[in-house]
């Protein structure tokens, strides 16, 4: 007897029925093609729980290893790449959140995983457990000091270290040669360039047509002032007192009894590379993302930039006499906000040295975030910066991503001046010294308006991020 006379017979399943449990005839279904429903809709509702779990899971945070990491054998040459590479991107004008992620990044790209970064806005210090024992490294740094072009051959580097195409002391020379780098244009261009902008950012104010060669003027003489002080480092130190001390004494001796104009009018515009725009929305962004000792000392710091502006204003008010408010002429125009821009973005140009090829995209991203700002004027005035710092960071990473786009840092500092945040505290404190009762609501404007732009950019960045998560996760696989 075999093993199948015993077994008991099983009724084979009736199929006959022209369609299947999936609805679909035999003859529409050959044998080896896949197989297709002829309701997808109800398909997706039904994969839609796992679609969301794994869209969660990519904007939930990144998972910590439950174990200490093993122990490396690192290369010699990677603490001080870190250390040149820490410096580097603070004397950039960088948070110390982003220099950490970037050192971190590039720690971890080259096996050493237990390294340790401490960053502050002057200063450095690397700790890395090794297999032969703990490699500790400082240094110091100025915060500020290189030029857009030197910082888009620095994340250029960057670029080739997270996609380890370059050797680590390689990478190290490469950081030491872009500190030596001249500027992209001579002295005579840095200066005009200089004037341009002030032109551009006196546009932007949408002032009177007989101001404008005030503006070249101002900016022409602020520029050389700058161009001197590079050469005498006794002048470097008192350069933005000296500074606002003649331009307060230009615009009461010469400007209003010549024009007529309030000479608070004529401060800002020559002054606009002086003011901290940049340095107080990047402390807001560290406080905000608690970074208190970065955040409060980078603060303070911008806070001692604008008195140093102000004590200039008084000192030129009292030899030269009053800032007495001027009659108010007839406006430019509509469209002199937004020649304005195109100015900024062609005086940064010169003034700053953006990199070769990037003013196009400079120019796409100050018009978007003026537009922005705009918008949000008519929203909320005070805190119409927030909806400018939204658009910035995930258009310049758009632009990043775009085969002649430049880095995107390249494209979001010059953003950094139309929103004005230093402008309006420095103006605010001006008028607060000419007796402008109104002045003290204009220094809380200007305070909120530094961390509604800190606010976007932090959300800007999360968006980006988020989305650059989510579609990791989908695209990859």
């Amino acid at each position: 007897m075999t093993p199948s006379d015993d077994a008991p017979t099983t009724a084979p399943r009736d199929t006959s029925p022209d369609t299947t449990e999936t609805g679909a005839s035999p003859a529409e279904t050959a044998p080896g093609t896949p197989h297709r429903t002829r309701f997808p809709l109800l398909s997706g509702i039904r994969h839609a729980p796992s679609t969301l779990r794994r869209v969660l899971q990519a904007l939930g945070n990144e998972a910590t290893p439950d174990e200490e990491p093993d122990v490396p054998e690192i290369s010699p040459d990677l603490v001080p790449l870190l250390r040149t590479l820490g410096r580097a991107m603070l004397d950039s004008g960088q948070s110390v959140n982003d220099a950490q992620d970037v050192l971190k990044q590039v720690a971890d790209l080259h096996g050493a995983h237990t390294v340790q970064t401490l960053v502050l806005p002057t200063c450095v210090f690397i700790r890395v457990q090794t297999a032969s024992g703990v490699v500790t490294d400082f240094t110091d740094a100025a915060g500020s000091g290189l030029d857009l072009d030197q910082i888009g051959a620095l994340y250029a580097v960057i670029r080739k270290l997270r996609n380890q195409t370059i050797d680590l002391a390689d990478a190290r020379a490469e950081l030491r040669a872009i500190r030596r780098r001249p500027p992209r244009f001579g002295a005579v261009l840095t200066v005009v360039g200089h004037a341009i902008l002030t032109l551009g950012f006196g546009l932007i104010l949408n002032p009177t047509l007989d101001l404008l060669p005030v503006f070249l003027v101002l900016g022409l003489g602020v520029g050389l002032l700058r161009w001197l002080a590079a050469r005498w480092p006794t002048l470097s130190t008192a350069l933005p007192v000296v500074a606002s001390f003649l331009v307060t004494v230009l615009a009461i001796q010469v400007v209003h009894p010549w024009l007529g104009d309030s000479p608070l009018q004529v401060l800002v515009p020559p002054l606009i590379s002086f003011l901290p725009g940049s340095v107080l929305t990047v402390a807001a962004i560290e406080l905000t993302s608690n970074q208190i000792v970065s955040g409060a000392s980078r603060l303070l710091y911008g806070i001692a930039q604008l008195l140093l502006l102000v004590f200039g204003v008084v000192a030129g008010a009292a030899v030269a006499g009053d800032l007495l408010a001027g009659h108010g002429g007839e406006r430019m125009g509509w469209w002199a906000p937004w020649v304005g821009v195109v100015l900024v973005g062609v005086g940064q140009m010169l003034f700053a040295s953006t990199p070769r090829r990037s003013l196009p995209w400079v120019l796409v991203v100050l018009f978007a975030a003026y537009a922005a700002q705009l918008v949000g004027s008519y929203v909320a005035p005070e805190i119409s910066g927030f909806f400018g710092a939204l658009v910035i960071v995930p258009l310049a990473t758009l632009v990043e991503r775009t085969r002649t786009g430049p880095p995107a840092i390249i494209t979001t500092l010059p953003a950094f001046w139309l929103l004005v945040p230093g402008a309006l505290s420095f103006l605010g404190l001006s008028e607060l010294v000419a007796g402008n009762t109104g002045s003290v609501s204009d220094i809380a404007n200007a305070v909120v308006a530094v961390f509604a732009i800190a606010l976007g950019m932090l959300v800007g960045t999360a968006l980006t991020r988020d989305a650059r998560r989510v579609g990791r996760t989908f695209f990859t696989e």
